[in-house]
């Protein structure tokens, strides 16, 4: 789904970092902006489709975990450092981020893009789009004929179509469909983009038997149809 810039600090910071099996709580870093796959509910609570999942995936691994939320742009650099121990939060496998961090199998199957805008007949191709910043729908743009503007929350995004400052933003379907099902002011144009290589869970390089625990898990929830159950209750994705 998303894409960061990595910077070499991020690389350094993996060195030395581990986690240890006798830990007693494993911290799930999400962003907690991105409905329907995370976000903060009206009790404060880190809410969503990734939340279920993670606590299912816990149980699983018979591990005590606790939700942490961080910034989407230096959500792997603070992986890395140690403020927490893997990430869930729609993040897509790519080869730059496999560069730092390690995944797990993939959650879900890649969900395609949309673009939003505020009328028919928009210019996705060549107009001015907007993205979230280090994702991969702001890379795409970056190397399309379109002029990409860049923000730092999803809501800054669609904001900027609200407020003509963008012609369109691209971003998952599963985020776009449920804003254009309940504004009469916005709607989907043009035409998907497939990008990304499903979502998976980040881990540090050197936590090699967590990423097996989770791995497990979540073969495990594919094997008895938890994992697509779980998917169509909050349509993010296609299922397996």
């Amino acid at each position: 789904m998303k894409k960061l810039i990595l910077t070499t600090a991020a690389l350094a910071l993996s060195a030395g970092v581990a986690f240890a099996a006798s830990h007693s709580v494993v911290r799930l870093g999400t962003e907690g902006a991105y409905e329907p796959w995370n976000f903060i509910n009206d009790k404060g609570e880190v809410d969503g489709f990734e939340r279920e999942l993670g606590d299912e995936l816990c149980t699983r691994a018979e591990l005590t975990c606790e939700w942490v939320t961080n910034d989407w742009d230096s959500i792997i650099p603070n992986l890395v450092s140690g403020n927490y121990d893997a990430i869930i939060a729609g993040m897509s496998v790519t080869d730059e981020r496999d560069e730092v961090i390690d995944f797990t199998q993939p959650y879900t199957p890649p969900d395609p893009s949309l673009y939003l805008g505020a009328s028919d007949g928009v210019d996705t191709m060549g107009g001015v789009i907007a993205a979230q910043t280090g994702t991969i729908q702001a890379a795409y743009i970056a190397e399309s004929d379109a002029t990409l503007v860049e923000f730092a929350t999803p809501e800054e995004t669609i904001q900027a179509v609200r407020d003509g400052e963008a012609d369109a933003v691209l971003a998952d379907a599963s985020y776009l469909q449920a804003i254009a099902d309940t504004d009469d002011a916005l709607m989907i144009v043009g035409e998907p983009v497939a990008l990304g290589g499903g979502v998976a869970m980040g881990i540090r390089e050197s936590d090699g038997e967590l990423k097996a625990k989770f791995d497990a898990a979540i073969q495990s929830m594919k094997d008895d149809g938890t994992l697509n159950a779980m998917i169509e209750k909050w349509q993010v994705a296609s299922t397996w």
